[in-house]
């Protein structure tokens, strides 16, 4: 095995208030990054940058995106900034032509808010890349593949989003139990991705009874997608973290080996 392989991984990353929250999730990131190699770099694909066309950000000190209202003022208050890598956006996009440099965009809470987690003294480059929106699920899944290569020069690839995610039935209250419905579907992608059953995963629209209640928008599913797409071996998909939180938004995070 390559000793520069850092395994790209999925995170569930919820709500803002999570980025000031402490609890169970936020401790499961500090010891996720304390049990792997320190990467390169961390390249996130964002649930909350959706373009026309693929981009990645390129900017040698990319600011802090506080893409969210109505929080408490602590979080705004929250300086998690730390450098990009124009070097490895510019290595990414000439494997990747078609993935555009955009020198201008910021890094969103998909990313700030799970990197400041993981590695606090903001020493480790942070890069976000956009969700195309005019592409099908098979072309991110494909598009994955085509990222892989990276998780193998030290960089960690972060796919940051929700497998269930519906805002609008959400409990304001943090320890809401599990709605019956979410729980469900929570464990319907469990299942598949257990049984390395990416066709269902990909196509879960034609698959899944329920859909339209567990992902009434797909920009939260999407970036999951590209990780799949990362998994090396049948059975590398491992769940490193479970919660439903706000009764309808699942957390649970998955590393492929």
């Amino acid at each position: 095995m390559d000793e520069r392989r850092i395994n790209p991984i999925f995170i569930g990353h919820g709500s803002p208030i999570n980025a000031i929250k402490r609890g169970r999730f936020s401790g499961f990131l500090g010891a996720y990054a304390a049990s792997i190699p320190k990467p390169r770099a961390i390249l996130v694909i964002s649930a909350h940058w959706q373009t026309e066309g693929i981009r990645i950000t390129a900017s040698a000190s990319p600011r802090q995106i506080y893409d969210f209202y109505g929080f408490p003022d602590e979080l705004y208050a929250l300086k998690y900034a730390p450098p990009g890598s124009p070097e490895l956006a510019r290595e990414i996009s000439a494997e990747i032509p078609e993935l555009a440099l955009d020198e201008t965009r910021g890094i969103d809470h998909a990313g700030w808010a799970v990197a400041k987690h993981l590695y606090p003294d903001q020493d480790v480059p942070l890069l976000e890349l956009s969700l195309d929106y005019t592409k099908r699920e098979r072309e991110h899944y494909e598009l994955g593949k085509r990222l892989a290569p990276f998780a193998d020069r030290g960089v960690l690839v972060i796919g940051s989003g929700n497998l269930v995610h519906n805002l609008r039935e959400s409990s304001f209250d943090d320890e809401a139990r599990p709605f019956p419905w979410a729980l469900a579907a929570d464990e319907w992608f469990a299942e598949r991705i257990a049984r390395d059953e990416d066709r269902e995963l990909i196509e879960y629209r034609d698959c899944m009874s329920g859909w339209q209640r567990a992902l009434p928008t797909d920009e939260h599913y999407l970036p999951f997608l590209y990780i799949l797409a990362m998994r090396r071996i049948s059975g590398g998909a491992r769940a490193v973290y479970e919660e439903i939180q706000n009764g309808s938004v699942s957390m649970r995070s998955v590393e492929m080996v």
